[in-house]
Formats: C-alpha cells, structure tokens, sequence
C-alpha cells in the first residue's frame, strides 16, 4: 500500500548556470523531471548524513567492556586524586 505524500514545503536556493545544466542533464538522462532528481538526491544524501551522524553518536561495547564499565560504576570507588584536581580545575567551568 502506497501513501500519497503531499509537498507543503519549499526549498529555494540559487547556484551557478553550470550545476543547474548538469543537474538538468542527469535528470534527463534517467527520464526524471528536475524536482523529482533534485528532490530524490537531495533526500537520500540527507538521509545518509543524518545515518552516518548517528552512528558516531553511540559507542558500542563488547559484552567484556560492558562488564566492565557496569562493574566500575557499581564498585562505588572514591575518586583519585587526578580525578579530585581535574574536578577542582573544571568546577567554574560547570554551570
């Protein structure tokens, strides 16, 4: 089942002679009409960016280095002393 999506929203913006004729000539070359290449590029490279922006947004852990990591938090250590003076040099910088 399709859904028909409603175009709303524009997006307007100038470039040189040169790109608009190319980018004229790749829509003809594939039959398109220039909105739905420009549209259909502009799209899925945004939707790449935005892919690839997320992955670097989350670390993955092995099940080891998960361990890990939940072990230190639960061992409830007291912080050492480069931790102390790193807190004492930060603390005006904290909001």
């Amino acid at each position: 089942m399709s859904t028909i999506q409603h175009s709303d929203a524009r997006i307007e913006f100038r470039l040189p002679s040169q790109w608009k004729r190319e980018i004229e000539q790749a829509a003809m070359v594939q039959n398109r009409s220039l909105t739905d290449f420009a549209t259909s590029v502009l799209t899925a490279t945004a939707r790449k960016v935005l892919a690839d922006h997320a992955q670097h947004e989350h670390v993955q852990l092995s099940n080891r280095d998960r361990d890990r990591f939940l072990a230190m938090l639960d061992a409830n250590a007291a912080p050492n002393k480069a931790l102390r003076t790193a807190a004492r040099k930060h603390s005006g910088r904290i909001a």
